[in-house]
């Protein structure tokens, strides 16, 4: 299979970082659920998580810098004793904050104040549901989830979400395949949520699952990895570059260290300039017209439309 970069000097593409907008601050692996095709290995068990000096080194960044968009995820990220901070701290210098949300999390005691806090705070959440139908949700995020989720997105419709606050879906296939296209998915979404269950919601996101981590080792054991790293580059689109969220995201791992993407830090793809680079040793100027580290798990996110944070980047 040609590598990543061949395939972007074949169509005469160079992966290089633009204008910074958005700080993506993963704060730890800890999780309430244990999903098969989760990148971050996230799970109960997990103990590795943001401690507060790091925190609060993070916070004045963002005090000085004032990125326009702050997305926290995890692991859970409200599983965070630091959450609460990071929304307020980034709400005070006028960011849009984003709750990467697994919708479980508000089905338990200790998070049942989640919507009316995320509401307060008009923090948009970006929510997985990777599909309609429970069987599917199950298989892939454990028994009882599709339940647990319905009964959350309750909660957030009562709050407001989906009509006055933004609330994002993310649907991603559950087997070795690209999703389907996202304005074609979104309607069936909306159609049948609010059929089935009166839920409405703003938009939907459809992202592929990129081969790393638990999902690569899923697809090994079903003898599908190979296969599955073909169609992803063999559907290379180069039309997505330009939009990909590495471009104009910095993002960072519980220690403050810094990555391009959510998925570069769990293959420990960390940046450098002479040494290993952590957030506080840089300004969003020092980062422009950087290159951005890549590998063939790239293929992921410029295959068909292209999948990205903010869903697909580009029209097949």
């Amino acid at each position: 299979m040609q590598n990543f970069q061949s395939k972007l000097k074949e169509y005469d593409k160079v992966l290089k970082r633009g204008t910074f907008d958005t700080l993506q601050i993963n704060v730890g692996r800890k999780c309430n659920q244990t999903c098969s095709h989760c990148h971050v290995e996230a799970s109960p068990l997990r103990t590795e998580m943001m401690n507060e000096e790091c925190a609060h080194k993070v916070g004045a960044w963002i005090k000085k810098y004032r990125p326009k968009i702050v997305d926290i995820t995890g692991g859970a990220p409200e599983i965070s004793q630091f959450f609460r901070y990071f929304v307020e701290t980034a709400k005070s210098v006028g960011a849009h904050v984003i709750d990467r949300n697994n919708l479980t999390i508000i089905e338990t005691k200790s998070h049942a104040y989640l919507p009316e806090y995320l509401a307060k705070h008009e923090v948009e959440i970006v929510a997985s549901l990777p599909c309609y139908l429970e069987d599917n949700v199950d298989e892939q995020r454990g028994d009882g989830v599709f339940q647990k989720s319905i009964s959350a997105l309750r909660k957030l419709n009562a709050v407001g979400y989906g009509t006055d606050l933004p609330l994002t879906l993310v649907y991603n296939p559950i087997g070795a395949q690209l999703p389907p296209d996202q304005d074609e998915l979104e309607a069936d979404y909306k159609e049948e949520l609010k059929k089935r269950y009166g839920i409405v919601f703003s938009r939907l996101f459809a992202l592929t699952n990129l081969p790393v981590t638990r999902y690569a080792a899923f697809l090994k054991e079903r003898g599908e990895y190979d296969d599955y790293m073909e169609l992803l580059a063999n559907s290379f689109n180069p039309t997505t570059v330009e939009g990909l969220m590495c471009r104009n995201t910095l993002n960072i791992g519980y220690e403050g260290e810094v990555y391009d993407c959510d998925f570069n830090q769990m293959l420990n793809y960390q940046l450098k300039k002479d040494k290993s680079l952590y957030l506080w040793d840089i300004s969003p100027e020092d980062m422009q017209d950087v290159d951005i580290i890549t590998a063939n798990h790239c293929f992921g996110c410029t295959a068909g439309a292209g999948s990205s944070c903010g869903g697909t980047v580009a029209a097949v």
